[in-house]
């Protein structure tokens, strides 16, 4: 079952959308969400994750979604079904492209902290290149 906005919540939609705001994620529970999908975006949710030494996010799908994971402290594993283990750490991003199972685990770090982007993946998206301002 598919679910349609209303007319309403288009509108408050493409509102939110259009709103920069800044949000601290400094402070909270090891987990905190940062943007939550619609409403408040057009689709992107994000959040903020600490693992303890031995904690793991565990097994999920990114189904018809596409994540970055952005490390900001400490070393871990990403563990993507039919891939290597990639080993992360602070200052290191990671790709997990749709319809994807993985893992984040955190073996031996004190603390593994990172921010997680998800967002849809519009039907017939390709690939953009952002050229740098000078």
């Amino acid at each position: 079952m598919t679910y349609t906005r209303t007319p309403d919540e288009e509108e408050t939609v493409a509102a939110n959308a259009r709103t920069p705001r800044v949000i601290d994620w400094t402070t909270g529970d090891s987990y905190l969400q940062i943007l939550g999908g619609a409403p408040e975006t057009c689709g992107m949710r994000s959040g903020r994750v600490e693992l303890a030494r031995g904690e793991e996010i565990g097994e999920h799908s990114t189904g018809d979604h596409e994540e970055t994971l952005v490390v900001l402290e400490g070393a871990g594993e990403v563990h993507v079904a039919g891939h290597d283990v990639m080993p992360i750490r602070g200052g290191q991003s990671v790709y997990i492209p749709p319809q994807s199972t993985h893992n984040v685990r955190n073996p031996a770090s004190p603390l593994l902290r990172y921010v997680y982007v998800v967002a849809p993946v519009r039907t017939g998206a390709m690939p953009m290149h952002h050229a740098r301002s000078t």
